[in-house]
């Protein structure tokens, strides 16, 4: 119980999550002038219903890991914290600036799978698509998953196959379209790269000026030894 007390303060950041969902579902309604992006390669990506689970345990997954990095590494959590509101912060930016839609198949149907997916298309317009926030979360996650140390190794299978299967679903429920995906991992990696050198440079310059501190005090107190002497 102490050591949630502890991280009590660090994991109402988290509560910054729910203002960025709010700005999405602002900017999430049916703009003036949507352009589609598809390639060549997304006509031959079969619509999956299934898909429409991992699709759906993202919830879970983003701020299941994020309370493990919290206690686990309070640099990772920071780091995977940071990368996600700068991300997400880019892509209000293009969906300002630079909306894009994806086609829908019509659903048939009303099985379970399908009243999940119709569930999903009734609560997320098909807009908000270039880059999928869906995706540049989950590979936050697996990218900031690899700087934990000491981790089993089914934890790590899982969060790579999980966060395969969530990038996947994006595309395979029909969300998102293949460039989408594309510019969310390099976003995402840019990012990450970034904070996480900045933050390094940040604390070798710190032990360097301690190290300078404690040299000059040192040195000081030897001379009001010789002085003294």
């Amino acid at each position: 119980m102490s050591g949630w007390k502890r991280k009590v303060p660090h994991l109402l950041s988290l509560l910054i999550f729910p203002i960025l969902g709010l700005i999405y579902t602002y900017l999430n309604t049916q703009p003036s002038k949507a352009i589609e992006i598809p390639l060549k390669v997304d006509s031959y990506i079969p619509f999956i219903p299934i898909f429409v689970i991992p699709y759906i345990i993202w919830y879970a997954f983003i701020f299941g890991y994020m309370i493990y990095f919290c206690f686990k590494d309070l640099k990772v959590y920071y780091h995977a914290l940071i990368t996600i509101v700068i991300g997400e912060v880019i892509c209000f930016l293009f969906y300002i600036f630079f909306q894009t839609t994806v086609p829908r198949p019509v659903l048939a149907g009303n099985d379970w799978i399908t009243s999940m997916v119709q569930f999903i298309y009734q609560n997320d317009e098909p807009y908000n698509c270039f880059p999928s926030i869906h995706v540049l979360t989950t590979y936050v996650i697996m990218l900031a998953f690899i700087q934990i140390k000491k981790k089993h190794l089914f934890n790590t299978l899982f969060v790579h196959m999980m966060g395969i299967l969530i990038i996947l679903s994006t595309l395979f429920i029909k969300q998102h379209v293949v460039l989408d995906v594309i510019a969310s991992i390099i976003i995402a990696s840019v990012i990450h790269s970034f904070v996480v050198e900045l933050a390094t440079r940040s604390q070798k310059n710190s032990i360097r000026k301690l190290a300078r501190s404690k040299r000059t005090s040192f040195s000081s107190k030897q001379i009001i030894s010789q002085k003294n002497d």
